[in-house]
């Protein structure tokens, strides 16, 4: 059984954010006494079959990061991965920095893909297990539990045995409330699927691919009914600050 390669998403400028991110990344910044990205860290470190974690980030934010890395203890490899852009202009979106990390570390593993701009509260051990049992691909959702809130976001619906029956990404009228949380298991054939599809299509957001690879084959569901903040604004910030339960 092959182990499994994290990689978190930490490449953006969250220029929503500013003045907070202007000279800060948002993974870096604070919830809970701890950056967010050390939350993250810290439910990885509980699934055992993960042995290593890449955090890829931007030329603006490399030092930061290393410097954060420096001090920072882990039971498991952390390495920083430059992706070299330098501002909005040049980003490589979000499956553009998968298949940086990818092709640029040689990983020859299943993957685990999430965002860094997470705050959650459930294990991921239960969907590790999901994805051993069915060998597909895996995605965390949250019910959001509002329509308004729906539009915001990845809507999945799923079916009696939890694989994706449809997915819209920030539909003007949702179909349910389940929301993607930035958060995929996937296995090497499917990375290797990914890898090729940013050549052809926009590689800026994770659900185009999600949205392609459920026409494609089974793509299974792992719901959690506990806490979810995507930390996409100064308004979820504080909620997050407030409410989130480390």
């Amino acid at each position: 059984m092959s182990t499994i390669k994290a990689i978190i998403l930490a490449a953006g400028y969250a220029t929503r954010l500013y003045p907070l991110t202007k000279d800060k990344p948002k993974p870096l910044l604070d919830v809970k006494d701890k950056p967010i990205i050390e939350h993250i860290i810290k439910k990885i470190e509980a699934a055992d079959e993960v042995d290593t974690i890449y955090v890829v980030t931007n030329n603006k934010f490399f030092t930061h990061f290393l410097d954060w890395n420096a001090g920072f203890e882990c039971s498991k490899p952390v390495t920083i991965v430059n992706d070299k852009t330098m501002s909005n202009d040049d980003r490589l979106g979000s499956l553009g920095d998968i298949r940086f990390v990818v092709e640029n570390m040689q990983i020859e593993d299943d993957v685990m893909v999430i965002a860094g701009d997470n705050l959650f509260e459930f294990s991921l051990e239960p969907m590790v297990d999901l994805f051993r049992q069915k060998g597909r691909s895996v995605v965390a959702l949250y019910d959001v539990k509002d329509i308004e809130l729906a539009k915001l976001y990845g809507i999945v619906s799923i079916d009696e045995e939890s694989k994706i029956s449809d997915f819209e990404e920030k539909p003007d009228q949702p179909r349910s409330t389940l929301s993607s949380t930035g958060i995929y298991v996937y296995p090497q054939k499917t990375i290797q699927e990914l890898i090729v599809f940013t050549k052809n299509h926009d590689a800026d957001k994770a659900g185009n691919f999600l949205e392609w690879l459920y026409n494609k084959e089974e793509v299974y569901c792992y719901v959690s009914d506990k806490n979810w903040f995507d930390i996409g604004s100064l308004e979820q910030l504080e909620k997050a600050r407030k409410e989130f339960t480390p």
